[in-house]
């Protein structure tokens, strides 16, 4: 699994929102299998924005595609200001929710 790490500043996110919802269909064409959007809860006009995909490379063509096609047009990015941050990342491991609630039997002591 590969994630397509975006930040940026917008100028609202109710429009923003709106620009990214219409490219929806694009996203599962090009191989998200996911995201997540989150906001600083300092900074409501800042976007952090999380795209799964199944590996590199397709988080790396995708990423091409929103430098040339849609972060280079106002039209389609109304409400995006300055340039996006961006990182491919490796998940190294995960966990369901629930497995840090239940723990791993070892009890961690914090001084």
């Amino acid at each position: 699994m590969a994630t397509l790490h975006i930040e940026h500043k917008i100028t609202g996110f109710g429009e923003w929102k709106t620009a990214f919802d219409r490219f929806a269909e694009y996203r599962v064409q090009a191989g998200v299998r996911s995201h997540t959007i989150r906001r600083p809860i300092d900074d409501t006009n800042y976007v952090l924005i999380d795209l799964d995909f199944d590996s590199p490379e397709a988080a790396g063509s995708f990423l091409q595609v929103l430098k040339e096609r849609v972060w280079a047009s106002r039209q389609n990015a109304p409400a995006l200001v300055g340039s996006p941050q961006t990182r491919i990342l490796e998940t190294e491991e995960s966990s369901p929710p629930e497995a840090d609630q239940l723990g791993s039997g070892q009890v961690a002591s914090v001084t």
